[in-house]
């Protein structure tokens, strides 16, 4: 079908959709984020939509997924060719959380984020604006996996930066 994989970015863009559908500020268990995580890091099947469908046929109590909704999206990335150009939204939009969890693996050495690390902080605040609060949240993160203080150029780093440019952008 695709080499598109459903990566953290992917995952982001999913559990957006869905706090966007139910109205929470977390994913529901069971729900489309829930399901697009059991196949973390996998190419997007007909299986991996099938299952995120699943997911948000449950929290929305309907028979067919939403048009625009997470198995809506989890389509459009399987079928896309070009990722798309990123624009400075000052947010904690999918290419933001992208460029978090790239700085996290450099930081780790992992291929993957850490449960409770930065990514997992700033994928709780999807598409919300980067602010205190948030750059408070993936600092907390972050200190969890150095034990210390923030890194020069580390996954906090990366948000103000984000922040900076989208308001040196909006002028």
């Amino acid at each position: 079908m695709s080499d598109r994989t459903l990566n953290s970015q992917a995952i982001s863009e999913i559990t957006a959709k869905e706090k966007e559908l139910t109205g929470e500020k977390a994913p529901v268990a069971g729900g489309p984020t829930a399901q697009a995580q059991k196949h973390a890091n996998e190419p997007i099947t007909p299986e991996v939509i099938s299952d995120i469908t699943q997911g948000e046929k449950k929290v929305t109590g309907k028979d067919v997924p939403v048009s625009g909704g997470p198995a809506a999206l989890a389509q459009s990335i399987a079928s896309s060719k070009n990722p798309p150009i990123p624009e400075h939204t000052g947010r904690l939009d999918s290419h933001t959380i992208s460029a978090i969890t790239n700085a996290e693996k450099e930081l780790t050495g992992l291929d993957h984020p850490v449960k409770g690390g930065p990514t997992a902080q700033a994928q709780s605040h999807a598409n919300e604006p980067i602010n205190r609060e948030t750059l408070h949240d993936i600092n907390v993160g972050e200190k969890l996996l150095t034990g210390g203080p923030r890194v020069k150029g580390g996954p906090t780093a990366v948000a103000q930066s984000e922040r900076g440019k989208s308001q040196t952008q909006a002028q």
